[in-house]
């Protein structure tokens, strides 16, 4: 299992359309996925779970990756979440 806190910098934070995109990036891979702030953990590859969270851009969140692939997951979410626009 890796974890990583990951400052989010998309400039509208995660919308819907940046939603469906992460979890697009999180289903590329075998290892589970998820995605924690404050008391909420969610499934990246759930789109409806992730919507419930509500994240800015500037928030910290910490992702969970277990599996296989975890390493390259946890790449490539944090490529997505840091892009800056």
């Amino acid at each position: 299992m890796t974890k990583k806190q990951i400052t989010i910098q998309l400039p509208s934070g995660l919308e819907a359309r940046p939603v469906a995109l992460l979890v697009q990036v999180a289903s590329q891979f075998s290892s589970e996925i998820r995605i924690e702030t404050g008391d909420k953990t969610v499934n990246a590859k759930s789109i409806m779970g992730m919507m419930t969270l509500g994240l800015s851009a500037g928030e910290t969140v910490v992702v969970t990756a277990n599996g296989a692939d975890e390493q390259e997951a946890l790449q490539k979410i944090e490529k997505y979440l840091s892009a800056a626009g």
